[in-house]
């Protein structure tokens, strides 16, 4: 059966427990040895087959034992209450790594190094991001909080801009990093201070990133 064609863009905001250079974008091992964090993006352009799913907002909050790529992990999907049932699958879906060739997305790759994926929620997200100043602002009633702020240097006192560029990588082309604070209740519960904060553009497809 032929795979489904789907396309998501918008901008992306995440945060993890790692340092602010967050050594898995440098395939070198996570910062405490574990890894925990969340994502949500803001999609501006998006389809799944023929049902459009523009203007919807989408999150994943997941936590490993160790990292993402030795198993064992946890994760769960947070979808717009606003998506009607057609939409609510196809991101389902989408999220999960589902119609996508084989690591070819970071979805795919989370899902597949989850023993437990709990079922999807379905929740108000309010999300603001601003990528080029480094700024985020998500609440998800019961489930998160999250700030995000540029990096502020310790010798100067002024905003620090630092950018990851990955030219063949499963999530973002480019992103620009900053400090994150988060707080996850609900089930799976973690709480980060001034941590890994990552803006970017995102590009999806069940190819992998758009380039």
């Amino acid at each position: 059966m032929a795979q489904i064609d789907w396309y998501v863009e918008g901008v992306e905001y995440g945060s993890c427990n790692c340092d602010y250079g967050c050594p898995c974008q440098f395939e070198s091992l996570p910062t405490h040895g574990d890894c925990k964090g969340f994502e949500v993006v803001r999609i501006d352009k998006g389809h799944f087959a023929s049902t459009d799913l523009a203007g919807l907002h989408a999150a994943l909050v997941y936590a490993w034992p160790g990292p993402v790529f030795k198993g064992g992990g946890t994760m769960q999907a947070i979808i717009d209450e606003r998506a009607n049932p057609d939409q609510r699958r196809a991101l389902a879906t989408i999220l999960h790594g589902g119609e996508t060739k084989s690591e070819a997305t970071h979805w795919w790759v989370y899902h597949a190094m989850a023993s437990t994926v709990h079922e999807p929620i379905f929740r108000a997200i309010e999300c603001s991001i601003d990528i080029a100043a480094r700024t985020a602002s998500v609440k998800i009633p019961g489930i998160v909080e999250s700030t995000g702020r540029p990096i502020i240097s310790p010798a100067t006192g002024q905003p620090h801009r630092v950018r990851i560029d990955i030219p063949n990588g499963i999530e973002f082309e480019q992103a620009e990093i900053g400090s994150a604070s988060t707080k996850i209740t609900g089930t799976i519960a973690f709480e980060l201070n001034d941590t890994y904060g990552q803006f970017n553009i995102l590009r999806h497809s069940g190819s992998g990133v758009v380039h």
